[in-house]
C-alpha cells in the first residue's frame, strides 16, 4: 500500500480570505512547521507550507499567495530558477527568500530578481515580522477589494479636485455635498452614495465609468 502524498497544511476551502495568505516552500519540514507555528500564533496569516516546487505552483494557480517565503538551497532545486519561475507566472507577486546560506554575491543575484526582501537563517521572529510588516504595508496586503477601491477612488477624487485648485468647500460647493462627506469620501472612508458619485462625476465632467476606469477598477 502506497502512503497518500502529503498535502499543503492549510486546504483552499478553510482559508480566511481576510487574512494574509502566506506560502513556505522549504525542503525542511521542521524548518516549515516552524514557520507555520509563528505564523498561526500570530493570527495575521493563512499559511500553506509546501516541500516542493510543483505542489507550490499547484495551489498558486487555484489561489495565488500575498507572500512567497522560500529557500534559495533546496537539495535538488535553486530557490533562484524557482523564483524566475514564479515571477515570469505572477510578476507583481511578492517573494522573501530565506537562507541558511548567505552570502554578499547570493544577496545581490537575488535581488536582481526583484525579490523584496532577503532573510538569513537563522533569523528571529522580530525580524520575520519586520519583513511581513514591510511587505503587508508596500504591497496593500490584508484589505479586501472594498478597502481598496475605497482607497483608489478617494486618492483619485482628491487628485482631480487639486488639480483645479478647488478646496473641499469648493467642491462641496458645486456637488451640493457636505465638506466632511467629501473629506471622508477622499480619505477612503466611505465610499460615496449613486447619487453623490453622479454628482461627484458631473463636477468633473466626467462619466462614473472613466473614473472607474482611471482607478483600474
Amino acid at each position: 500500500m502506497n502512503p497518500e502524498k502529503p498535502e499543503a497544511r492549510t486546504p483552499e476551502d478553510v482559508l480566511d480570505n481576510s487574512l494574509v495568505d502566506v506560502s513556505i516552500l522549504d525542503d525542511d519540514a521542521d524548518f516549515r512547521q516552524y514557520v507555520e507555528d509563528l505564523l498561526r500564533d500570530e493570527g495575521l496569516y493563512n499559511v500553506r507550507s509546501f516541500a516542493l516546487p510543483q505542489e507550490l505552483f499547484e495551489a498558486a494557480e487555484a489561489r495565488i499567495p500575498d507572500i512567497v517565503l522560500i529557500d534559495m538551497k533546496m537539495g535538488e532545486f535553486q530557490g533562484g530558477e524557482v523564483i524566475d519561475q514564479l515571477l515570469v507566472r505572477w510578476p507583481n507577486l511578492c517573494v522573501i527568500v530565506i537562507t541558511g546560506f548567505p552570502s554578499l554575491e547570493d544577496m545581490r543575484a537575488t535581488f536582481k530578481k526583484k525579490v523584496f526582501d532577503y532573510l538569513s537563517k537563522p533569523f528571529s521572529l522580530a525580524d520575520l515580522r519586520a519583513a511581513l510588516a514591510n511587505a503587508i504595508e508596500t504591497f496593500g496586503l490584508g484589505r479586501t477589494q472594498l478597502d481598496r477601491l475605497r482607497e483608489r477612488l478617494g486618492q483619485r477624487i482628491k487628485l482631480l479636485r487639486t488639480e483645479r485648485g478647488w478646496s473641499l468647500k469648493d467642491l462641496a460647493s458645486i456637488t451640493k455635498l457636505s465638506v466632511s462627506q467629501i473629506s471622508s469620501i477622499e480619505r477612503g472612508a466611505h465610499l460615496p452614495s449613486v447619487e453623490s458619485m453622479l454628482a461627484i462625476c458631473r463636477a468633473f465632467d466626467k462619466k462614473p465609468s472613466e473614473l472607474f476606469a482611471s482607478i483600474e477598477f
